[in-house]
């Protein structure tokens, strides 16, 4: 059979706008075929659509001949039917819909190159290879329902707390961070590059509106092969004027907290699909604090792992802490010397008022005071072996009256695969990228 127009069709309900409410009412729904069952004289088609799934139920001699022939369909064709709501007990969701009319829009090959049934689990690669119909499957609909409520409720949260959301430019002409990890681009006849965070202009922001906020991208030409890093990442960046790392601590906790309420109240559904109900729950605030310090002495005496005072925390590290903390919890006050020049020291200048927001084994969030002081600034960078002139205008707006700032960074996706006990970070992203995967 040829496929067909929608012609004057348009739909008139979604699935989850069908209920017992419309029982013997007409509607039109238009999806997929996530389900097909043929029983001889009696056959079902499983549609799904953004919402969820409605069964449409064929009987011979109930519907018509032609309109029982047609449904002879495959997996994941794409169809509109207009039909009548009938109540069935044992149907999904205890409704049926009766169809009057079928309308065929897009056929898909005899074999998928996935299983969308949810029968079996096809590998992570191949499921990106193919990530538009991948991304209909029920689990991947629930992994992005809950990041969806995850920025309407930190969105929520700030404007209730007073912030303005702020995007910045992801084309600059010197690094971010000073950090090599960059993508160039030609900027017409120059060099540019892909920012590394929106770190300096938020700064510079919260020097005009004082509470700002941003939810956008961010680019490392990082060659890491783990199940934990991207190469485009999506990150809310947080910046307060007249605060420091203690303010800071306690409205990242409070949205973090607010956040994983809103999931709970608007994504259950989604959570018990997932199976984390049960795990993904409001956390108590405060959240625990521990300084570099504490952790190192718990990891050397306690975890029986040595880490050199000034070093990183490992992966090995990070996982024995997370068993020993499972929660949500602080490390504060880092070694100076592995900290971006705009962080701020504290009055022992080995230390930095800096903070990690961890969560278990994995690190969700960075941030802490800034350093507000130009002459401080260019020190600074000095330090660091960089040359204040590629910075000369971020300093410059130092001249204008900056007030003290402090803010932090926090990576959508990775929090989405600790909110939906995800295995990959790539799973938290619609189209990931990786030094591998450039497609689709």
């Amino acid at each position: 059979m040829l496929t067909e127009e929608m012609d004057g069709w348009r739909k008139t309900h979604y699935t989850k706008d069908v209920t017992l409410d419309l029982v013997e009412k007409e509607v039109i729904l238009g999806g997929w075929v996530r389900n097909y069952r043929d029983l001889g004289g009696l056959r079902f088609i499983t549609l799904q659509d953004v919402y969820g799934e409605r069964q449409i139920t064929l009987k011979k001699g109930i519907v018509s001949d032609e309109i029982f022939e047609k449904a002879k369909v495959g997996y994941q064709y794409c169809l509109m039917v207009k039909g009548t709501v009938k109540s069935f007990e044992k149907a999904p969701g205890g409704i049926e819909i009766i169809p009057t009319e079928i309308k065929i829009l897009n056929k898909t090959p005899e074999k998928l190159p996935i299983d969308m049934t949810g029968e079996t689990t096809t590998e992570l690669d191949l499921r990106l290879n193919n990530r538009a119909l991948d991304l209909r499957s029920v689990r991947n609909q629930a992994v992005f329902a809950i990041r969806g409520e995850i920025l309407n409720s930190a969105r929520s949260f700030l404007h209730d707390h007073d912030f303005k959301e702020i995007y910045t430019p992801k084309i600059i002409g010197s690094a971010t961070e000073g950090g090599t990890e960059l993508f160039p681009i030609m900027y017409f006849d120059r060099e540019a590059f892909l920012t590394q965070s929106a770190q300096l202009y938020k700064e510079q922001l919260s020097g005009v509106y004082e509470r700002v906020f941003e939810i956008g991208p961010s680019f490392r030409a990082e060659k890491s092969h783990t199940k934990r890093h991207l190469c485009e990442i999506v990150q809310l960046d947080m910046e307060i004027a007249f605060a420091n790392m203690k303010d800071v601590l306690e409205i990242l906790e409070e949205l973090v907290r607010n956040v994983i309420i809103g999931v709970r109240d608007k994504q259950m559904s989604a959570l018990k699909l997932l199976g984390m109900e049960d795990k993904t729950v409001v956390p108590e605030i405060p959240f625990p604090r521990y300084t570099y310090e504490e952790l190192l002495d718990l990891l050397n005496t306690k975890l029986n792992l040595k880490i050199e005072w000034g070093e990183d925390l490992s992966t090995e590290a990070n996982r024995k802490l997370g068993r020993e903390i499972p929660g949500y919890y602080y490390i504060t006050h880092w070694p100076m010397a592995i900290k971006p020049f705009y962080i701020m020291p504290s009055k022992n200048p080995k230390f930095s008022e800096s903070f990690d927001l961890q969560k278990g084994w994995l690190e969700l969030s960075s941030g802490g005071t800034r350093v507000h002081n130009k002459v401080h600034l260019v020190q600074a960078l000095e330090d660091k072996g960089l040359n204040p002139l590629a910075f000369e205008s971020h300093l410059r707006t130092f001249d204008f009256g900056m007030p003290p700032h402090a803010g932090f960074g926090l990576g959508i996706a990775r929090w989405l695969t600790v909110l939906c006990g995800l295995d990959d970070i790539r799973e938290a992203v619609m189209y990931p990228r990786t030094p591998e995967r450039l497609t689709p």
